[in-house]
């Protein structure tokens, strides 16, 4: 794995637990902050923090992927072998 990609995993789980604290607490199933705690617009940030780090999971994922070599025919199309 190299460095870039583990980067990306790394920011995308923190960025998923991130969003997701921010979601329970916005919900106020976490509780301990008296600014978060309760607040709704807390659930909506925490999602799309949430979102986010499983976007760049998926990408650190398919970063990584060898892609599949292909031959070019004598018609100038290339086809997977």
């Amino acid at each position: 794995m190299n460095s870039r990609r583990l980067t990306l995993a790394i920011v995308g789980v923190i960025l998923l637990l991130m969003g997701i604290v921010f979601a329970l607490q916005g919900a106020n199933v976490i509780t301990g902050s008296s600014v978060m705690s309760g607040n709704s617009n807390y659930i909506y940030i925490g999602g799309v923090v949430a979102i986010i780090g499983v976007a760049l999971l998926v990408w650190a994922s398919r970063m990584g992927a060898p892609k599949a070599p292909s031959v070019q025919s004598a018609a100038g199309q290339t086809a997977p072998l």
